[in-house]
């Protein structure tokens, strides 16, 4: 029994992958195809994309697995509502007609959506339903190229359970230990993100990024990281957490805090969106930056205690935190650690897949020990052919230049951006996860001083202090940061070496926010944060050979074989994934060239684009 589709949607970062014979082969988020970030609608069109890749219709498939377990996501609603009553009522009586009248009848609703699609015959596939951790669990573990390994899953909440560690062992997992709701680091971070007024389950990047803003020694630093460990959260030796609901509305009501509680804890009210950001903004991100990194690193020494494993995998959406991943792993705790890329509720659908294929067909696993891990560098998402550039262009009147050799075309793009222009690279197939690496991206130069300002403010439409990452080529990893291993998926932070620092001034920490952002910290600036961290992927030439190529161009021209990499998307818009999408995006900002394939698009010869082709939500972008 071989070909398993998985989905995850009707929450957030819907999503759907094919598995056959126990090979991932493809998968994509339906934001990709919709334009709607986050979506959480059915992943029609990714499911499309995805039988479309293999050549298979509905009927061939053997199992159709959604990545939770509805049913006991109502009890968990039933059973928190009864435990707060009479809190909660107006949130219930919103919540209920929605589960009654759809949730609860999820498999109807399911088959419905995948009849519209068609192909489906006089033969149903099996609809099976995994739980949310294990979903998790699975998409870490068996991608890995562990034989035997701890997994650890964090995230907001699944069904019950917030936090799982299990032990899998060749094609099983066995879960040891779970934390059930309403205590939960994932929520515990969110109300920090949505107290600094960002957008909860997608903002909590942004508070990592403006956490190095904060000064580790202030006083009031000190004081909010006391505070959070009296008033909010109870840390436990291995790990597990307590929080004290009395400063929590999340199980019942219709934000994530009580402000008024919280506003007395820290002194300040919730930060509006959008308003300035102030000192005790980023200093109160720090905290839970850092009680967040003490929690993960506990739990992952009893993960380490519980299974005796020298190697560790992880999922859900926590595990996208890459300055708790990167101190984790430069704790030794572990060998090696294997973080999946799409490590929210997008992965999840490719766990819910690979678990029925292993625990429920019983397809052995087979291990490619020539590989680093089975993920084929997350480059699973759709290609385009020259006949669809084209086809392209000509619908846009586009004016281009066809290179003839992919060498002409990285000699030109690396020279380009040397000369300090911003290029958009479009390449084979799309990435799956929330990070761009190489496939859809923008690239600069990491050595121009102003390069961070002019991609937040000009190309990608965002905040000012948000950070950027370095693409660099695998083994010059050494040269430019403290990083013990190889970091493909952008999912571990690292350190500039020492050698490549700029001493900070004396008064930084007195400094204001901007301030601190403009000054020189490295010989590659524009990718060195405050704290002298990066975000660091690792290029292979084995995984990536053309994003490889173009690094070592650029290193022939500029003796460094790093750039600035970013996803290829402005503010409030996923990632692009056609040409129409690159175009568009490349027409509607400040990016200077468009590569896709091997043509090249210059900024200045292109024609006035009409306003039926610009993009859909650059202008009123709020996320």
């Amino acid at each position: 029994m071989g070909n398993v589709l998985g989905i995850s949607c009707f929450y957030h970062d819907s999503a759907a992958a094919i598995v056959i014979n126990g090979k991932i082969e493809a998968a994509a988020q339906e934001e990709r195809f919709t334009r709607i970030k986050h979506t959480s609608e059915f992943p029609e069109q990714a499911i499309r994309y995805c039988l479309e890749h293999t050549g298979l219709q509905l009927h061939e498939l053997d199992a159709v697995v959604f990545y939770d377990k509805p049913l006991l996501k109502f009890e968990r609603l039933l059973e928190t509502y009864y435990a707060f009553a009479p809190r909660g009522i107006v949130s219930f009586l919103k919540a209920m007609p929605v589960w009654i009248n759809d949730k609860l009848f999820l498999k109807n609703k399911i088959r419905k959506h995948l009849s519209a699609i068609g192909g489906i015959g006089t033969k149903q596939p099996k609809l099976l339903f995994s739980e949310h951790h294990l979903s998790h669990a699975a998409s870490a573990f068996y991608p890995s190229n562990f034989e035997s390994a701890a997994i650890l899953t964090i995230d907001g909440v699944g069904e019950w359970t917030t936090a799982s560690i299990a032990k899998g062992e060749n094609s099983g997992i066995s879960i040891l230990k779970e934390m059930k709701f309403p205590h939960s680091v994932g929520l515990l971070y969110s109300a920090f993100t949505y107290y600094l007024g960002f957008k909860v389950n997608s903002g909590e990047y942004k508070m990592m990024g403006l956490a190095p803003y904060g000064n580790a020694e202030a006083v009031e630093t000190k004081q909010y990281i006391s505070t959070i460990k009296s008033h909010l959260v109870s840390i436990k030796n291995d790990g597990s957490i307590y929080l004290h609901q009395a400063f929590f509305n999340y199980a019942t009501g219709l934000q994530m805090v009580n402000e008024k509680k919280w506003q007395t804890l820290f002194g300040f009210k919730r930060r509006i969106p959008e308003s300035e950001l102030l000192p005790h903004h980023c200093n109160l991100a720090l905290a839970i930056q850092t009680v967040t990194e003490e929690i993960v690193l506990k739990m992952a020494t009893e993960a380490k205690r519980l299974t005796g494993s020298d190697y560790l995998c992880m999922a859900g959406g926590v595990a996208l935190n890459c300055v708790a991943n990167g101190k984790l792993k430069s704790s030794g705790l572990f060998k090696e650690i294997f973080i999946q890329p799409a490590a929210g509720d997008a992965g999840a659908a490719l766990g819910a897949a690979m678990a029925a294929t292993h625990l429920y067909f019983n397809t052995a696993r087979h291990i490619n020990s020539m590989q680093a891990d089975a993920m084929q560098g997350s480059y699973l998402g759709p290609d385009f052919s020259d006949k669809e550039i084209e086809q392209m262009a000509k619908k846009m009147k586009a004016v281009y230049k066809h290179c003839e050799t992919f060498s002409e075309l990285t000699a030109t793009t690396s020279a380009l951006i040397a000369n300090g222009k911003v290029v958009g690279w479009f390449q084979d197939r799309m990435e799956f996860g929330p990070r761009s690496l190489g496939n859809r991206s923008i690239l600069a130069d990491a050595q121009h001083s102003d390069m961070q300002k002019k991609l937040n403010m000009k190309v990608k439409q965002r905040e000012g202090f948000r950070p950027f990452a370095p693409a660099v080529l695998e083994e010059d990893r050494e040269a430019f940061f403290e990083l013990s291993s190889p970091s493909p998926y952008m999912l571990l932070t690292g350190y500039v070496k020492p050698t490549r620092r700029v001493p900070l001034p004396i008064d930084v920490t007195e400094q204001g926010m901007w301030d601190k952002l403009y000054c020189e910290r490295s010989d590659i600036p524009a990718v060195t944060h405050l704290d002298f961290s990066a975000r660091v992927q690792t290029v292979s030439k084995t995984t990536n050979p053309k994003f490889w190529e173009l690094l070592n161009a650029y290193k022939v021209i500029s003796g460094k074989g790093l750039l600035i990499n970013t996803s290829f998307n402005v503010r409030g818009e996923p990632p692009v994934c056609n040409p129409d999408d690159a175009y568009r995006c490349f027409m509607a900002t400040e990016i200077d060239y468009l590569v896709i394939g091997n043509y090249l698009f210059k900024k200045e010869e292109q024609p006035a684009i009409s306003a039926d082709i610009q993009l859909s939500k650059v202008l009123v972008a709020t996320d």
